[in-house]
């Protein structure tokens, strides 16, 4: 089944917002193995001019999560998700991710295209402070393998 090319510009909101803790940040820098002093300890975050600690530069892969599942269990977008592979990703940040922040995320179908016999499926997530301001856009294109 292909996937549905009608669904290009779809989103996918997340059903509440994502509050990053610094045990958020602590337990992501620990699965990556980067334990730069600016992740895990507020004064080393601060002598570098931080209000609190900042999250790793990939950890919003975590805040598409929720706007990608939604995406993907839509039975009529037609991903087979038993034959997705992870493509590419990126991040384009206004500010760093502090400890403290509350985010409102939005995931949105970018991208629906076929090639060599697979599809790529591309999806970006912008999340935003309670205020509205802008914080990072994590984008995210996905294989899905051809028969």
């Amino acid at each position: 089944m292909a996937i549905n090319p009608d669904y290009l510009g779809r989103e996918y909101p997340a059903p509440e917002a994502y509050e990053v803790t610094r045990g958020k940040i602590r337990e992501f820098a620990e699965a990556i193995d980067d334990l730069n002093p600016v992740y895990l300890d507020r004064a080393s975050a601060k002598a570098m001019g931080h209000p609190d600690v900042i999250a790793p530069p990939t950890f919003p892969v975590i805040l598409g999560m929720a706007g990608s599942a939604l995406a993907i269990a839509d039975p009529d977008l037609g991903v087979d998700f038993s034959r997705v592979v992870h493509g590419d990703q990126g991040f384009h940040y206004s500010r760093p991710l502090y400890a403290g922040d509350v985010l409102s995320t939005v995931t949105r179908i970018t991208g629906i295209k076929a090639l060599g016999g697979n599809e790529l499926l591309t999806m970006e997530t912008v999340a935003e402070a309670a205020d509205g301001e802008h914080v990072v856009t994590a984008s995210m294109m996905l294989v899905v393998r051809g028969s």
